[in-house]
């Protein structure tokens, strides 16, 4: 008879998912040699190896996607089962799993902070992440709830707009462009622009209206942060195209200005997610219709752009 324990289950189930020791660790709160020694005991109890290493990669073995497949059952019904549990407290008490896209960081523990004020008995879990990886948290269904500005594709996901999400080009405010006004779109060929890596939102919806309106730019640093752009943006290094929400903070101290540019701001909007066959609790639930109808007004400055 195997005496597996539900903490074996779950450091096996994270490091399954990762395929990795190390980020398991850091999803559980633990060291990478625990998570190690829950594996080792692990293998050691049911005698068969869960995991082959080939170079710096681990695999599953057949071993282990079986248990995998047993294991990610078992999570699941441990979750219905806290749950339905919670349903019977309430909104007194209760959890609150949810992830945010990077930008969305920006605005995101505002808003949270404010349900929290009104159901003070409520637990958060907040992650933020990149887009690749919050629509992964969707797709193996360990989130209620995710912030984003673009929904996913081919995912069987329930969507709806909350909030408005514009984008702005910025330049550092000594930039010579700062002075004029109704920029021509095609004036900005002559620019270098800083970009987020493939896969973000943000690139996405800029790569668009390029191509929308037939402009070719030139791409100098990449990378995966808003932060990144923002910091090489004031240091001279081109322009950027970011949400507003991610550079209010620099605006107001006049380390950056918005372009007046024709066309722009890129109108989008910040969405709320979740799975459609997922099973909301009462917190995700009202956190969800607390977005709908009322983040907007809880953000003043966010819908207007000024210049």
């Amino acid at each position: 008879m195997l005496h597996l324990t539900l903490r074996q289950l779950k450091v096996f189930e994270s490091v399954a998912r990762n395929l990795s020791f190390s980020r398991a660790a850091e999803d559980l709160f633990l060291t990478q040699p625990a998570v190690s020694m829950q594996i080792k005991q692990l293998e050691d109890n049911i005698g068969l190896p869960l995991f082959e290493q080939l170079g710096k990669k681990i695999y599953l073995t057949d071993a282990g996607r079986e248990l995998y497949h047993y294991s990610r059952a078992i999570s699941q019904q441990l979750a219905d089962m806290e749950l339905a549990l919670d349903e019977l407290k309430g909104l007194e008490r209760g959890k609150l799993h949810i992830s945010v896209v990077s930008t969305a960081k920006y605005f995101a523990p505002h808003l949270l902070a404010r349900f929290c004020q009104r159901y003070s008995g409520i637990t958060v879990n907040l992650n933020v992440s990149n887009r690749e990886t919050v629509l992964k948290q969707l797709s193996d269904n360990v989130i209620d709830l995710a912030i984003m500005g673009q929904p996913p594709d081919g995912l069987d996901i329930a969507t709806d707009s909350f909030m408005e999400n514009p984008l702005v080009i910025i330049a550092p405010p000594d930039h010579p462009l700062c002075k004029v006004r109704h920029i021509p779109v095609k004036r900005l060929e002559q620019e270098t622009f800083l970009v987020r890596e493939p896969g973000s939102g943000t690139r996405g919806a800029m790569e668009r209206f390029f191509m929308a309106h037939h402009i070719s730019i030139n791409r100098g640093m990449e990378t995966d942060t808003s932060e990144a752009i923002k910091q090489a943006v004031q240091a001279g290094m081109g322009l950027g195209i970011v949400s507003l929400h991610t550079a209010e903070l620099e605006l107001e101290t006049k380390r950056l200005k918005i372009l007046d540019v024709q066309d722009f701001p890129i109108m989008r909007h910040w969405h709320v997610v979740h799975r459609k066959n997922k099973r909301l609790s009462s917190v995700a639930q009202a956190f969800r219709k607390f977005l709908l109808k009322e983040a907007p007004g809880l953000m003043p400055g966010i819908t207007g752009v000024a210049k």
